[in-house]
């Protein structure tokens, strides 16, 4: 049992993957992860609408080593190493993604097969890596 009374296994790196939820769960989900002992980091898409400034505010939230590149094989390779935030496991929380999903669809779809990726690389060292995508609640109700 966690700290908050309940546990979403988030602790388990086979359940671990990318998802869209409400922008109301971003908060909930902040702090299960860190309840689970995972890093937790939220990523600002507000007004986020080309790569350039998505590479900028991923770079910035996850405090990545100066020199890194600004392209997405750069950050497919930050992903997968996040040694500089030793952690037993990591959360991603992107505030706002439809913003860039709206105006920037190829960056939007490029950044979930990134995440995919860095999912699958950590699960095989058996460490926890989700991304939780932030959309709006009415984007759910239409799904039903």
């Amino acid at each position: 049992m966690t700290d908050s009374g309940f546990d979403l296994g988030l602790d388990d790196a086979a359940r671990a993957g990318v998802f869209f939820v409400t922008s109301d769960d971003i908060a909930t989900l902040g702090m299960a992860s860190r309840d689970a002992g995972l890093l937790s980091r939220r990523i600002d898409l507000r007004g986020c609408a080309d790569k350039a400034t998505l590479m900028l505010r991923l770079a910035t939230a996850l405090d990545f080593p100066a020199g890194s590149g600004r392209n997405w094989d750069a950050a497919s390779d930050r992903l997968r190493d996040l040694s500089w935030l030793p952690a037993p496991g990591y959360a991603l929380l992107f505030d706002a993604a439809a913003e860039l999903r709206d105006a920037d669809e190829t960056s939007f779809d490029t950044l979930l097969e990134i995440l995919d990726e860095a999912v699958s690389d950590w699960a095989r060292r058996e460490i926890p890596f989700w991304a939780f995508l932030a959309l709006p609640e009415d984007e759910f109700e239409q799904a039903e």
